[in-house]
């Protein structure tokens, strides 16, 4: 069985959930709050025995046993009710599904899973779903049942693992570059050809190009949230996680290595290209870029994820709210009555005009 560790509140020892909008920790039982810096000047024997709250070595390393369970179901105890919780994996924060406090699940986010930044998340539910709601009107055609508040209200925050890459480009461009003036006189067109040996190098600081490295999330949901003020980044504290959802990176950046050096290397090129300045053609001759001072960083960032379950279709439809800016992203799903209702509004006048204008004939 793994460790599990949660946030209890100093003055009731009810369950404390960070407060994205007041971003503070909050007791829904005595109303009471608590920034960061507060709950750290808890002594660690305070924090540990008599609040709840984890001192630095109760966070603990994950086991080999815990290890050889991936790919199964993964049980914990909640230390709140001694109700036992089902997680996979890559699970590394949720809710006890009795009693309902927020349980960290230290020994997912320990070693070489320890992030190192999180962004905390920046918008409540509330502010997240009348955003969703207000992105959602604007669409036509959607399902009644979709606009329902139960509906809306099955919302959720999880905190997604990304890497992230950061690095400086040495880049260099040489390039043949022609400028064209072109004249008519009497009968003859002339053209004049200036022709100019171009050199560009410069150095580039890249930043946190990122990548979810969570291998079930859907990749086009979770990085079409992006981008994230990275301003924002935290270091990694477990206490933002209490009250969501978390879950572990299990990708490597080796998995992300080609596709983001290759991008990173054909952005600086464009750009050397971009300041050749304008000619009428370029043609470039040599180009190079290379990548200094590299670095991988493992952040855990905030995204609300909603799921629809279409049952006409038997399909479901994944939505997801970046947790920090409100970026929207997902596919609606369609009431095909309300098409063929449109669809009768504006074509069955035409054929029978088109019908009366035959007949009249």
């Amino acid at each position: 069985m793994s460790a599990t560790i949660t946030y209890k509140c100093p003055n009731c020892g009810g369950g404390l959930q960070f407060d994205p909008d007041k971003q503070k920790y909050a007791c829904e039982y005595c109303l009471s709050e608590f920034t960061q810096e507060e709950l750290g000047r808890l002594s660690p024997e305070a924090s540990a025995d008599q609040t709840g709250f984890p001192s630095a070595g109760m966070a603990g390393e994950e086991t080999q046993e815990d290890r050889k369970m991936e790919g199964t179901p993964v049980l914990y105890t909640c230390p709140s009710c001694g109700a036992e919780i089902v997680t996979d994996e890559t699970t590394a924060a949720t809710m006890c599904y009795y009693c309902h406090n927020p349980v960290i699940l230290s020994g997912k986010l320990s070693g070489e899973y320890n992030p190192d930044y999180v962004i905390p998340f920046q918008l409540d539910r509330e502010k997240a779903t009348a955003i969703f709601s207000q992105w959602m009107k604007k669409k036509r055609y959607v399902p009644k049942a979709f606009y329902s508040e139960d509906q809306i209200q099955k919302m959720s925050g999880v905190y997604f693992p990304y890497l992230m890459y950061s690095c400086r480009v040495e880049g260099e461009l040489e390039a043949r570059a022609d400028r064209l003036r072109i004249w008519v006189s009497g009968r003859y067109q002339y053209t004049e050809t200036q022709t100019y040996d171009i050199f560009r190098e410069g150095d580039m600081e890249v930043n946190h190009v990122t990548r979810n490295a969570l291998k079930k999330a859907n990749r086009e949901l979770v990085e079409g949230v992006l981008p994230y003020d990275m301003e924002k980044l935290e270091h990694f504290t477990p206490g933002y996680l209490s009250g969501f959802v978390a879950e572990r990176r299990d990708m490597e950046e080796q998995d992300f290595s080609a596709d983001v050096y290759g991008e990173v290397r054909q952005f600086a090129l464009d750009s050397l290209k971009e300041s050749v300045g304008t000619y009428d053609r370029v043609s470039v001759r040599r180009s190079d870029a290379q990548l200094r001072d590299e670095k991988w960083e493992y952040a855990l960032l905030p995204v609300w994820t909603l799921t629809y379950h279409d049952q006409a279709k038997n399909e479901m439809y994944y939505f997801t709210v970046n947790g920090q800016t409100g970026k929207v992203c997902g596919k609606l799903p369609v009431d095909k009555t309300k098409l063929l209702i449109l669809f009768a509004e504006i074509f069955f006048p035409v054929l029978l005009f088109m019908l009366l204008m035959g007949y009249l004939i």
